[in-house]
């Protein structure tokens, strides 16, 4: 007899969801410690590229290397990206439906106010605001203490990728729904980001989204992004995405694909000295994050450990980059895609059950699905009863 290959089997949506959650989790870890630095500097300070999991950038030091950053970025601790991706689901919980803007500023802002958790940088049980950056603490600043409506809480601030790096669990929600998720996220996001930062944050849950339809592939997500993007986030990734089908190596691609996205990123050559126009409001412009996660996802073909460690050596801010296409690759092949011993090395050492925010939005998905199914049926009875279907 001729052996045969047994079918591969598509991914159940609980297994996407574990698989999305913890390959943000994961590429978020792998990429923190180098956040910030160019590829080359990253092969003078390891030796040669990031292959796993590696220590502080500025070793036994990192307390007062960057004083506006006092982090222990490292040895497998996850960074801001995650601790507000499991802030999100937190609220998914409380409301179990579709969120909105109003969701943040009633919800959101008071977890990040007032619900310590255990934060790995800072080896210390804290409030999220202690940790979370300049642009999400504007979330606080505008829905608390400004009492700005929250559909328009995100103009004026910085545009940068601070709202689209926890946009994962909008996709998962509205699993094989990109166009859903999109819109979701467009609308939760305006309290946060404006201009091209919200733009990411809703291709980005679109993206996550997109791999959980049965049988997406890395192209597949990639040409669902680019028929949602609007402006300078679909041109940044068409010119990201048309570099990337040439490689299948990312050593060979780290530099075209900056090259590729240069012109659309405003924060210039220098990350850590950004130009006079960075992260200002354009039509023009793209964050550099979510058209590299894409780009190195059709470069890694959705391998994970390919795709991850490409985005990771890409530097720059590698964390959110390696945080998006780790979302996207565990959301198209599940749990098994991420390696068990980065998983288990990551969770070990940010003290966290990263099984838990996804059992948690697996249940809640499951609810919201319902809860759609309701109301789609309910419209489709009264589209009928209106265009005199029912009788006929």
């Amino acid at each position: 007899m001729t052996p045969t290959t047994p079918p591969v089997v598509a991914p159940p949506l609980d297994d996407r969801i574990t698989g999305s959650l913890l390959g943000a989790a994961v590429g978020d870890a792998l990429g923190g410690p180098v956040e910030g630095y160019t590829p080359e500097q990253i092969v003078e300070r390891h030796g040669g590229r990031v292959t796993g999991i590696v220590g502080p950038w500025n070793g036994d030091a990192w307390r007062t290397a960057r004083p506006i950053a006092p982090y222990h970025k490292g040895d497998g601790h996850v960074t801001d990206d995650t601790l507000m991706t499991h802030a999100l689901i937190r609220v998914y919980e409380k409301v179990r439906g579709h969120l909105d803007a109003y969701a943040v500023a009633d919800h959101l802002v008071p977890e990040l106010m007032g619900s310590p958790v255990w934060i790995p940088e800072l080896e210390a049980e804290a409030l999220p605001l202690q940790r979370i950056f300049l642009a999400e603490k504007w979330l606080v600043t505008r829905l608390h203490y400004g009492h700005v409506d929250p559909r328009e809480a995100g103009s004026g601030n910085i545009v940068n990728c601070g709202a689209a790096m926890y946009m994962a669990p909008v996709g998962l929600v509205n699993a094989a729904h990109p166009e859903a998720a999109y819109a979701e996220a467009l609308d939760l996001a305006g309290a946060h980001q404006s201009s091209y930062g919200r733009e990411a944050a809703g291709v980005f849950a679109a993206a996550v989204a997109a791999a959980c339809v049965p049988g997406a592939t890395p192209s597949s997500v990639v040409d669902t992004a680019l028929s949602l993007a609007k402006d300078g986030t679909r041109a940044a990734i068409e010119a990201v995405a048309e570099v990337a089908a040439r490689h299948r190596d990312f050593e060979s691609a780290l530099t075209p694909l900056r090259k590729a996205v240069a012109p659309f990123d405003s924060v210039g050559p220098d990350y850590r000295s950004p130009s006079l126009g960075a992260r200002r409001p354009s039509r023009l412009h793209a964050i550099e994050e979510l058209p590299i996660a894409l780009g190195m996802l059709l470069v890694g073909e959705g391998d994970f450990r390919r795709t991850v460690l490409g985005s990771v050596n890409y530097g720059r801010d590698c964390d959110s980059i390696a945080t998006m296409a780790g979302a996207i690759v565990g959301a198209l092949h599940g749990e098994r895609a991420v390696p068990a011993e980065w998983a288990k090395q990551v969770a070990e050492a940010s003290r966290l059950d990263l099984h838990a925010p996804a059992r948690a939005l697996t249940e809640v998905t499951h609810e919201i699905f319902g809860q759609d199914r309701k109301r789609r049926r309910a419209h489709e009875q009264a589209f009928a009863t209106l265009t005199g279907a029912a009788a006929r």
